[in-house]
């Protein structure tokens, strides 16, 4: 089986179910902006060494991302079933990685983050970000069709976005780089007040 089939070539594309949807419709720009982030993930793997204590999870994540986009694929008027799992546990999971990084660290977050220190740290930066876009673009698609768009992916993309800005200052730390600040979180400003 050939990889072009050219039915794609006016400007749509199929979705789960067999229904053809333009290729800038919120589900096609919604599902691009994760497959950009999961690409991002798999160069931050790519840097990593093969045995890195972040190789697992991360892994993990991609397939999750893969079977959540597979999902977001079918509109909610397919009757074609999508038997890939949904995985309901990726907040929790994100969750308990967070406050195991955080507890490690020599110091607590209430600033924000200039993006950069090194590689890696700037990479995960760039997941951040991308995860960020692709939470605005699901909310999009949830307006449009939000029986397709699960409480769970919500939840699971917005803490990964937390998960990515702690990954970023948990390699800083790790190598004594010193991060630079920009402004107080604003609920930390309120508490100071």
């Amino acid at each position: 089986m050939k990889i072009y089939t050219k039915k794609g070539d006016k400007g749509m594309t199929g979705v789960f179910g067999g229904k053809r949807e333009y290729k800038n419709s919120a589900r096609m720009e919604c599902l691009g902006t994760l497959d950009e982030a999961n690409s991002t993930i798999g160069l931050l793997r790519a840097k990593l060494e093969n045995d890195h204590e972040w190789q697992q999870g991360l892994h993990r994540i991609q397939k999750d991302l893969m079977d959540m986009m597979s999902h977001l694929a079918r509109p909610s008027v397919s009757t074609k079933e999508n038997r890939n799992p949904h995985p309901e546990d990726g907040a929790e999971f994100c969750e308990e990685w967070i406050d195991q990084m955080e507890n490690a660290m020599s110091s607590p977050s209430d600033y924000f983050i200039l993006p950069g220190g090194n590689e890696i740290s700037a990479l995960c930066h760039m997941c951040r970000t991308q995860i960020r876009r692709g939470e605005r673009t699901l909310v999009g698609l949830m307006q449009e069709d939000p029986e397709c768009v699960y409480d769970y992916i919500m939840s699971y993309v917005n803490r990964l976005s937390d998960l990515f800005f702690t990954m970023s200052r948990a390699e800083m730390d790790k190598h004594g780089v010193a991060e630079e600040k920009w402004n107080l979180f604003l609920y930390k400003r309120k508490k100071k007040s």
